[in-house]
């Protein structure tokens, strides 16, 4: 009941009554029942070590005759008790002819297991001993616990799963278990009596003479449940500990202990780095790692970190640099008891990371959310006992940051990590990453700021800005080997050798005439060496080269390869058809039998992941990618070939080197790891330079970028309060990367000049003005937001489009299409996808003259006629100006609105005659760009008519499936295919999700790993318990005595709000 109704906290007490009949004897069965014996083994050690801290709740007198439920009805709509009337009632109507003993047996657990009657006679304490170690069986973090959902909510796989469990019980360790299945395999004629509760006899074919007679047998089960229920909670007995009641004190004396450890000065670190050992146990159960490399220690003892300074730390690619960050995030979050944002560069890492770290969420008692996409809340919701990590892109955790200052929220977070924090030197993204950080640093005081990277150079600068300590290693778990490949001959990398490399060996590799045509660079040569019993990556420069050479490869590769795991490759190419509606690409569909597969961004998300996950398995044992690959998602190799000293047309720079060789080496599993970059002789002495030379400095971008760099930063720190006066700005911008580097940066201005003119643009263009109080001019000039600055920066739009988009919304209530959504995909179409495009004028004739009159009328609206489409698509000169961009919007707009119609990028993509993960980007870009654009219509009065039709939309385009899909694609890391795959087998909902069991999910769900099924049941439960907690916040706060209530004194203030939080549903 505690689970099932947490707003009610009446509680049927475990009684220890002197009963003369042992018919008042409760069996409960306990999950050790369904668990494989290794597991159960370990779990009642677990338990049995658990108990060493957890004590009996102290008993509870209760001398009052009375009727203990007075008013209460146990039987409302959404009480536990009805949920069991209603599967009874469900029970009792099921046909005879589809009622097998498996369901029956299933059924009566359901009852048994969720009413959880205890109520014992004489209990010696032998027995109680027992009881609780029944009890206190641990779960596997990935695992649901016991008695969280009715038996008919489960899914017809997870009780067939059951039932042969059951069937096959004698197989298992558990002693206890054995003998109750014996005790099962009885005469017909014994029953288990339960506490006023009989349960009905198991037959082998269940007639319609034993339904009838079971039916006569049975009594009320409200009537005996309420009198067994009112006789236990008057009963003065001690209230014996669950399991999950023993896990949370262990946990809880646990963290007292840590939080007093990490506050002294002393240097002992407890357990585990001042955290409890259940995060040392997870570690090792979870991601295998049971012990710590010497920097990591090192680093995690630092002075300065234990001081909780700042601190940058740079290592080479593969050396463990994230864990370090996890462990000082855990230790912020369960001992300082703060929240933690964590900035990762790209949308695919961030799911990767919250599904990683989403079973720690669920051990350890904190809130794991994504802010990705279109993803995330704002401001956050606000958490009185548990604690939340944020983990964000860069976009998303500036916009995390912006709503935390603004709610006066921005101390409770104790910890900023940084990946790949060399990013600040890239563009706008690089200016909104360091907008972040100087915003955190100016505001807050106690928030820490670490910052991680392979490719640092220039850290002194750095240093600076962040106020930070510095620690560096080139410890690499795998030794990395460095070549270079000059016609048939490979030199070892050597910085101390006279050229920079020394004769390694020749190429001993028989090449035909047609194989040395086709393959000049020895590709085959080079691969073979390594595949199929290892792994190789080889970097092309552009996606039509990655494509080429995959095929090329495969060409001239042996028959034999097509043996190799050939029954999983069929696997492979059988999901991808599954996810890509019944079609393949021709290209995969031809290496992937080979173990060979391409890896760019003209995949679909669906296929990168399912190609990620077969290169993981080893399924598939080479990959030909563009240099986006070693920025992403984690996948290791033995060799790395890069096939060419160029990324697109552009020569290499060594950041880009070092990131791509650095994926050689899979830490367990080689012993080395190989690099060979193929060169010309023409590039050899350029390549010398690069690998023998320093990392290329970042700086900061923060000016150069005006819209989405230092204008955008003005009119935040404005609207947000944080400066308002010219030199309080100014103060602001010296501390700023910029403010560190302006030496070196500025060149015809000062920093004051590019202040001045930043904040005379911004009120030129109508986001600011000047107050008329005080100096107008000086360094006391103050500045506020008008209502569309405060828009633009709340909507986190670029202001190059701001004033655009104000114009295109005001129009668009003049004459707002509603019978299509396509006036509305119009208007939250990305302009600056939108300015990068160029039609496809036949296409685009194609498409327009099939419009229905109201999709017609929305073009009209536009100014785009069918003339003008037509004159461009038959190469006729046009006389009548239109808007490019309008134009070129609205062909995006058509694309888009295809893809909501049909959701289904192949066909989209066949129409349209555009690569299907550009259209994939495109539908992420809008479904982005539609958040955004709401957040601007809610600061917009006159724009109230758009906020309920846009919050709609951004859900139809973040998902862009069918609607019955979308509940189980709200768990981090489910995309359509799996979405699809578990919906066809019985998985509806997130409680589905959340209540399976892994080692099922596995069984029945094709191409999926272990940890990934574990990942999803953790995410699944962690989206739960958000939600879950959000109401029952929200529950609290509607209960609440509000402080400032009139009539109460002081006094009565206090205490009304000391006891706000015991307010609760009766």
């Amino acid at each position: 009941m505690e689970d099932g109704c947490p707003r009610i906290r009446r509680r049927v007490s475990v009684c220890k009554r002197n009963r003369g009949s042992p018919e008042s004897l409760g069996v409960s069965r306990t999950l050790a029942e369904l668990q494989p014996a290794e597991d159960t083994e370990d779990e009642t050690a677990a338990g049995s070590r658990r108990r060493k801290t957890g004590s009996p709740e102290p008993a509870q007198e209760n001398d009052s005759e009375e009727d203990m439920f007075g008013d209460y009805n146990s039987f409302t709509e959404d009480s536990f008790l009805a949920q069991v009337d209603d599967l009874e009632q469900k029970y009792m109507q099921l046909p005879e002819h589809e009622t097998d003993s498996g369901t029956r047996d299933l059924c009566s657990e359901g009852i048994k297991t969720n009413l959880g009657i205890n109520t014992v006679s004489d209990f010696t304490d032998s027995e109680t001993n027992e009881r609780i170690k029944r009890q206190s069986v641990l779960d596997d973090p990935g695992e649901p616990e016991p008695g969280r959902d009715l038996s008919f909510d489960v899914p017809s796989s997870q009780i067939l799963y059951f039932e042969n469990m059951q069937n096959s019980s004698k197989a298992l360790g558990d002693q206890s278990t054995k003998e109750r299945d014996g005790n099962s395999h009885k005469s017909s004629n014994d029953n288990l009596t339960y506490s006023h509760i009989e349960q009905p006899q198991q037959n082998n074919h269940f007639s319609n003479v034993g339904v009838s007679s079971e039916m006569s047998r049975r009594k009320s089960i409200r009537d005996h449940l309420k009198s067994a229920m009112a006789g236990n909670a008057r009963a003065q007995t001690p209230v014996f500990p669950r399991s999950k009641q023993l896990r949370e004190t262990l946990l809880s004396e646990e963290i007292s202990v840590a939080k007093k450890a990490i506050e002294s000065p002393s240097d002992d670190l407890g357990p585990f780095y001042s955290l409890p050992s259940k995060v040392r146990d997870l570690y090792v159960q979870l991601k295998g790692i049971k012990k710590l490399y010497d920097w990591q220690h090192t680093c995690l003892t630092l002075r300065s970190v234990q001081e909780r300074k700042n601190l940058i730390y740079s290592l080479p690619t593969s050396g463990g640099k994230t864990l370090v960050a996890e462990i000082l995030m855990l230790q912020e979050l369960l001992c300082r008891q703060k929240d933690v944002l964590m900035i990762l560069p790209y949308v695919a890492i961030v799911q990767e990371k919250i599904s990683s770290l989403s079973s720690f969420g669920i051990e350890l008692g904190f809130f794991v959310e994504e802010y990705a996409g279109s993803k995330g809340r704002f401001p956050p919701i606000k958490r009185r006992e548990k604690k939340s990590l944020y983990i964000a892109t860069i976009e998303k955790g500036h916009s995390l940051v912006n709503a935390l200052i603004e709610s006066g929220r921005i101390s409770t977070l104790g910890l900023v990590v940084v990946d790949e924090l060399h990013m600040i030197g890239e563009g706008s993204r690089g200016a909104i990453l360091e907008m972040t950080l100087a915003k955190v640093l100016y505001t807050s005081k106690t928030t820490q700021i670490i910052g991680m990277s392979a490719t640092l150079n220039n850290v002194e600068d750095l240093q600076a800005f962040l106020k930070a300590e510095y620690y560096t290693s080139q410890f690499r778990p795998v030794e990395l080997k460095e070549f270079l490949k000059v016609n048939d001959t490979i030199y070892a990398v050597d910085g101390q050798a006279a050229g920079g490399m020394t004769f390694s060996r020749l190429l001993n590799y028989k090449y035909s005439d047609a194989l040395k045509k086709m393959d000049p660079d020895h590709l085959v040569a080079l691969v073979t060496e390594v595949i199929p019993n290892y792994s190789c990556l080889v970097f092309c420069p552009s996606k039509k080269n990655c494509e080429n050479v995959a095929e090329m490869l495969c060409k001239f590769l042996s028959k034999d390869y097509l043996n190799h795991r050939e029954k999983e490759k069929c696997e492979v190419i059988k999901n991808l058809r599954n996810v890509g509606h019944g079609k393949v690409c021709p290209v995969l569909k031809r290496t992937i039998p080979f173990g060979v597969a391409y890896h760019h961004s003209g995949l679909t998300c669906d296929e990168r992941k399912l190609l990620e996950e077969a290169y993981a398995t080893g399924v598939l044992c080479l990959f030909t990618c563009t240099s986006t690959l070693a920025a992403g998602v984690n996948l290791p190799a033995r060799r790395v070939i890069l096939r060419a000293p160029y990324v697109a047309n552009s020569f290499l720079k060594r950041n880009q080197y070092k990131q791509m060789i650095g994926r050689a080496g899979r830490a367990g599993i080689d012993t080395a790891g190989e690099s060979i970059l193929l060169l010309q002789e023409k590039d050899k002495q350029q390549v010398l330079e690069l690998i023998n030379g320093p990392l290329e400095s970042c700086y900061s971008h923060l000016v150069e970028e005006l819209t989405k760099g230092i204008q955008s930063l003005f009119l935040s720190l404005i609207g947000l309060k944080i400066a308002t006066s010219l030199g309080d700005i100014y103060q602001f911008m010296n501390g700023t990367f910029f403010g560190v580097q302006q030496k070196i940066l500025l060149k015809e201005k000062s920093l004051w000049e590019v202040t001045v003119d930043a904040l005379e643009h911004l009120t030129e263009k109508g986001l600011l003005q000047k107050d008329s109080h005080g100096d107008s001019e000086g360094l006391q000039c103050h500045f506020r937001v008008t209502k569309l600055g405060q828009a633009s920066y709340k909507g986190a739009i670029d202001l190059a489009y701001c004033d655009t988009l104000y114009r295109d919304l005001k129009k668009g209530l003049e004459g707002l299409v509603l019978e299509s959504l396509l006036h509305l995909v119009y208007l939250i179409t990305p302009y600056d996808l939108a300015a990068q495009s160029e039609p496809d004028w036949m296409v685009y004739f194609r498409q327009f003259s099939q419009l229905s009159p109201a999709e017609q009328n929305v073009a009209a609206l536009l100014g785009v006629s069918e003339g003008f489409i037509g004159k461009k698509a038959s190469g006729q000169a046009v006389r009548k100006k239109v808007d490019k961009n309008v134009v070129n919007r609205l062909y995006l707009s058509f694309v888009l609105y295809s893809l909501l119609k049909e959701t289904n990028i192949w066909s989209v993509s066949e129409k349209f005659n555009m690569p299907r993960g550009y259209i994939q980007s495109l539908l992420t870009g809008a479904a982005s760009f539609s958040s955004c654009v709401l957040h601007f219509c809610e600061e917009l009065e006159e724009f109230w008519v758009y906020k309920a039709l846009l919050v709609e939309l951004t859900k139809k385009l973040t998902y862009c499936v069918k609607a019955e899909l979308i509940p189980l694609m709200e768990v981090t890391g489910v995309l359509e295919g799996r979405a699809k795959q578990l919906y066809s087998a019985g998985y509806r909902s997130v409680m589905h999700l959340a209540s399976a069991n892994p080692e099922v999910l596995l069984k029945t769900i094709d191409h999926l790993s272990r940890r990934q099924a574990k990942q999803i049941v953790s995410s699944a439960k962690m989206l739960l318990h958000e939600k879950a907690e959000a109401l029952q916040e929200e529950a609290e706060e509607l209960l609440r005595l509000p402080a400032d209530l009139p009539g109460l004194g002081s006094s009565n203030s206090e205490r009304a709000g000391s006891h706000a939080g015991d307010t609760t549903l009766c």
